[in-house]
């Protein structure tokens, strides 16, 4: 697979994982009721919430840019 093709598919697949992760994120805010608990705790779950996503992300991006086989 030459790295067009993968930078392809791995941004396609970026903007689905983000899409998702930002879902799944509000839906366990919802779940477990953040808004309705000490500020800190609100404010902490929406620091470790927003910086996740940057994990599976990175994953993609690191395989998205390996070098095309010789």
């Amino acid at each position: 697979m030459t790295q067009r093709t993968r930078k392809l598919i791995g941004t396609i697949l970026l903007i689905v994982t983000i899409t998702v992760y930002s879902l799944l994120a509000l839906g366990v805010a919802g779940i477990l009721e953040v808004r309705g608990v000490n500020a800190f705790i609100e404010f902490l779950y929406y620091v470790i919430a927003g910086l996740l996503w940057v994990l599976p992300a990175g994953l993609i991006i690191k395989w998205m840019s390996k070098p095309d086989r010789a």
